[in-house]
């Protein structure tokens, strides 16, 4: 695949993360990466509240799909996990690498889109993203590329918006309580109020993708905000109320197939 095959979606998103590096990740990078548990989405939930659907991670070869900071793969490497980061913008990575020599918990870096990784076939046991490729990356070339990745019986682990939030979603503001937007629509969406593009999949296209590109799904985990959640410092884009009454966030659990 040529630099030309890739979509237009890797620069628009460079921009929107060197951004958000400015605003907000860089400043935040130190408080995340001292963190040793293992959280999720934007409420922050332990791993072991949702399943542990990560498993045990001593040992494992992890690829990380749009790590951005890399504060997902520091925490994995606190738990005996061997990762690599992986993320196409350089603000991100080099805060990523800030961090590294701060804190003296080291792994490759490699600056790269999630749609093109230059890693061998069958490098890793596991392959994550929390809100990194899993949003941000055209899941049509993330996705075959996650599979050429893993090892036979390897695992992928994401966590996106759920497809309900997105259906709930106003141009501008936070989640609704009705819908927003037909779900028999694009997948790929620009908002107004920013660069960026995002890919925002239905259940069922997910499964068809996920099958084609060599995976049986294992777990669907919709998430809902637990009793003491608070309103997201930065990434606010729904109620907490809401996000108690509805999943505003879903990981997905798959397996390679032998």
């Amino acid at each position: 695949m040529s630099a030309a095959d890739l979509p237009d979606s890797i620069a628009a998103n460079i921009v929107e993360w060197t951004q958000t590096n400015a605003e907000y990740t860089d400043g935040s990078a130190e408080a995340s990466w001292r963190r040793d548990d293992i959280t999720w989405g934007v409420f922050g939930i332990a791993e072991e509240a949702l399943g542990s659907p990560l498993g045990d991670l001593a040992d494992l070869d992890v690829v990380e799909l749009g790590c951005g900071t890399a504060y997902f793969s520091a925490r994995l490497a606190k738990h005996g996990a061997r990762p690599v980061g992986v993320d196409p913008t350089p603000a991100q990575l080099a805060t990523a690498r800030r961090m590294q020599a701060l804190t003296g918990i080291v792994f490759p870096l490699v600056e790269a889109p999630a749609e093109r990784v230059p890693l061998p076939d069958r490098s890793f046991d596991l392959a994550i993203s929390e809100y990194g490729a899993s949003l941000w990356a055209d899941p049509a070339l993330w996705i075959p590329e996650a599979a050429r990745l893993l090892r036979p019986g390897g695992r992928l682990v994401f966590l996106t918006n759920s497809f309900l939030v997105y259906l709930c979603y106003p141009d501008v503001g936070l989640a609704g309580e009705t819908l927003q937007r037909p779900q028999f629509g694009p997948s790929r969406v620009a908002w107004p109020d920013g660069p960026g593009i995002e890919y925002h999949l239905a259940h069922g296209h997910w499964l068809r993708l996920l099958r084609a590109s060599g995976f049986d799904v294992e777990d669907l985990i919709e998430i809902q905000a637990p009793p003491d959640a608070r309103t997201p410092e930065y990434y606010e884009s729904v109620t907490v109320d809401w996000a108690r009454r509805w999943p505003a966030e879903e990981i997905w659990v798959a397996r390679r197939r032998t």
